[in-house]
């Protein structure tokens, strides 16, 4: 009687496992932030900073009242140009994309770096609300003194560069095909003294 109890007890096991486990790969959504920073340096000598995301529900279900907040430029180091550091969307359906920048005036001269900005979404099943953050950015190096270039080099480069480079290659694939290799030599060497 306790074996048949005991397999019993194994299937009950085996079947809430099952369970639980088709509940926990439920359809839910799935949040991938890219966020990228590029600075523009502009002729008066300001430099302004373009921020970019890139919202990517990889998960199944849709997410509702999406927000994306990025908190990490400081008021004193820079200014809002274009757009705003935050936005919110009604939903982003499986599979889809969103995207959103805005553009900063730097203030302050020297390295910065970012942090990750969050996106909070909802999903239907769950009352509280869903964290997300983004990649960070690469450190930007502010308002940075630029060596200047040597402008002829630059522009003899420019014109003459791609057909030095093809009369190179040239060059050597004439030399690979007239020079004969080390071992052929030898053994035509060898040959002779036979």
């Amino acid at each position: 009687m306790a074996i048949p109890l005991a397999k019993l007890l194994i299937s009950a096991m085996a079947v809430s496992m099952l369970v639980f486990a088709s509940f926990a790969t439920s359809e839910m959504p799935f949040m991938v932030v890219h966020k990228k920073a590029t600075l523009n340096r502009l002729k008066s000598g300001a430099e302004r900073v373009l921020v970019s995301f890139d919202i990517y529900n990889q998960g199944s279900a849709t997410a509702y009242d999406v927000t994306l907040i990025d908190k990490t430029w400081i008021k004193k180091t820079f200014e809002v140009v274009n757009g705003n550091t935050s936005r919110t969307w009604e939903r982003l359906d499986a599979g889809g994309i969103l995207t959103h920048s805005f553009e900063l005036e730097a203030k302050v001269k020297g390295p910065f770096y970012g942090a990750p900005a969050l996106v909070t979404f909802r999903i239907p099943t769950k009352t509280a609300l869903q964290e997300a953050y983004s990649t960070p950015i690469l450190p930007l190096d502010i308002l940075a003194d630029i060596p200047p270039t040597d402008l002829l080099a630059v522009r003899v480069l420019a014109k003459y560069g791609s057909l030095v480079s093809v009369i190179s290659m040239v060059v050597l694939f004439v030399y690979l095909i007239a020079t004969p290799s080390k071992p052929s030599a030898a053994k035509a060497g060898s040959k002779k003294k036979r």
